[in-house]
């Protein structure tokens, strides 16, 4: 591909991104409140205020408001900007760095898992439609893979990985409860690994517990250099991490 070319891609990509970060942004305070993210006008969360078009436009108008809405002056929560960028990142990525002909995969599997790292990092919480529908969006496109290769070679490997992710976290979950008498996992946990099971393969599956793993080792090592007490109310979610970890596999190796 061009160096031209890919740029206006990556450019593109990174626009659409961006707003597709600035829908994450809304369903991550809508969602666990049980409210629409689709249906009616944007508005304000503090004063109910209807948010005109200026306002919508991301990071910029964030930036343009100070972090504060235009009518009531309540704080914008910094989340809304992050996910606006990582939604830009994630689309200018997928372009750029995945492997050939799995752009468009990796985009949509990189929004679904911001959506649901954001989700567990500031709410605790991995809601099952969501995980659901990574699961059936990981199991259309080895349908599709399958169909384009003539083989069901990508259907066996996406079902392995869906299998062997959801087992895996199934059974340490099991038998944490049935040695210490007490839930050590959260219940949305095993679910989620085994969607990105069905997107990565086996082997992404059991590499995605390493990544995480390797991600909360590092995130511990920089608490503690920085002399921040480890607890549970700073840890990051089990979630989050297989999140980064499996779109980091799917962006090196692509399908399972």
């Amino acid at each position: 591909m061009p160096d031209a070319t890919a740029a206006v891609m990556a450019l593109t990509a990174m626009l659409a991104g961006a707003a597709i970060g600035s829908f994450i942004g809304a369903a991550l305070v809508r969602l666990p409140e049980g409210r629409s993210v689709l249906a009616g006008r944007s508005v304000c969360d503090a004063c109910a205020a209807p948010i005109a078009a200026r306002d919508l436009v991301p990071l910029v108008s964030w930036l343009a408001l100070r972090g504060k809405c235009r009518h009531c002056g309540a704080a914008i929560g910094v989340w809304q900007p992050f996910a606006e960028i990582a939604g830009a990142l994630i689309g200018a990525a997928g372009v750029l760095l995945a492997p050939p002909g799995l752009a468009i995969p990796a985009m949509l599997l990189g929004w679904q898992l911001l959506l649901l790292a954001l989700i567990d990092a500031h709410h605790l919480w991995l809601p099952r439609p969501l995980t659901a529908l990574l699961a059936a969006t990981g199991a259309g496109f080895a349908l599709w893979s399958g169909w384009e290769a003539a083989s069901l070679a990508p259907l066996v490997t996406a079902a392995a990985g869906g299998v062997i992710g959801f087992g895996m976290l199934w059974a340490v979950a099991r038998g944490y409860r049935l040695l210490r008498g007490r839930e050590g996992m959260g219940g949305g946990d095993p679910p989620l690994l085994g969607a990105i099971g069905l997107w990565v393969g086996p082997m992404g599956a059991i590499g995605t517990v390493i990544g995480a793993s390797l991600i909360g080792l590092a995130a511990a090592l920089v608490m503690l250099l920085a002399r921040k007490d480890i607890a549970a109310e700073t840890a990051l979610p089990l979630g989050t991490l297989m999140a980064m970890a499996g779109w980091a596999i799917f962006l090196v190796n692509g399908w399972g």
